[in-house]
């Protein structure tokens, strides 16, 4: 499926996580994240992607989101738990423009997967966290 390989090369080239030392608790980009997360966790996945950072959208329509959550997410089922496993700050990413980002790496469960590991990036966008990019394996 192309539209399918295209969302994955995104996801992959942005989803890299390195050792960071951010506390979550402390972090507004990281809450901002796991509210992110947790529109997905609710289906709410037209939200998720209005609030993802314009490069996202530009690469990535709605209904393509919508069908690689439907793919990859929904078949987890319920998300259990989550832990923030580690964080880290980059002034830039492959293939993506220089600018502000964070990447979390979250230790998870879920009704159908016992562990598995998220990461999402994120880049702010004039003042605001958006996501960049999801991947779970």
């Amino acid at each position: 499926m192309k539209k399918k390989g295209i969302l994955k090369q995104l996801l992959l080239a942005l989803a890299l996580a390195l050792p960071g030392l951010a506390s979550a608790a402390d972090n507004p980009a990281v809450q901002a994240v796991l509210a992110w997360l947790e529109a997905i966790d609710n289906g709410a996945y037209n939200q998720s992607w209005e609030a993802s950072a314009p490069m996202f959208r530009q690469q990535v329509t709605s209904q393509q989101w919508q069908e690689a959550l439907e793919q990859v997410r929904e078949p987890l089922g319920k998300i259990l738990s989550r832990e923030v496993e580690s964080t880290s700050e980059h002034s830039s990413l492959p293939g993506a423009p220089d600018g502000e980002y964070l990447v979390v790496k979250l230790a998870s469960s879920f009704e159908n997967k016992a562990r598995a590991t998220e990461t999402v990036t994120f880049q702010k966008v004039q003042g605001q966290w958006r996501a960049v990019g999801y991947f779970i394996k």
